[in-house]
């Protein structure tokens, strides 16, 4: 819900700058504004809101399995979601990390982990 929030808080800006610029016919100036702002906006929440909102306030965030792989378990460090999957092709862990921005990203493999076992 954070998430929404966020989003129509920073285009109703822009709208709201780009109104008031093309009001007094100054286009160029509101579209230039209106873009930087959606500009900001959008690093902003890439690069440092969008996990915080969703460990701390409930926000949104998609992640996909790796085609093959089990999905085990999700744990937050400080602010970065850590994934574990299982991949029964190379019987190994992967533990994955979403960090802010996806800048640094840290993996773990283990080998021979054996976590799910056939009946």
């Amino acid at each position: 819900m954070i998430t929404y929030i966020y989003w129509a808080g920073i285009i109703l800006a822009a709208l709201l700058v780009f109104g008031v610029c093309a009001k007094t016919n100054q286009w160029k100036t509101g579209i230039i504004t209106s873009v930087v702002i959606l500009a900001i906006g959008w690093s902003t929440y890439y690069f440092r809101l969008q996990q915080v909102f969703v460990k701390n306030y409930g926000g949104v965030m998609k992640i996909e399995v790796p085609a093959g792989h089990y999905h085990i378990s999700a744990t937050w460090k400080d602010d970065n979601l850590w994934v574990e999957n299982y991949d029964p092709a190379t019987n190994s862990c992967i533990f994955s990390e979403y960090s802010k921005g996806n800048l640094l990203q840290g993996k773990v493999t283990i080998k021979n982990c054996n976590p799910i076992i056939p009946k």
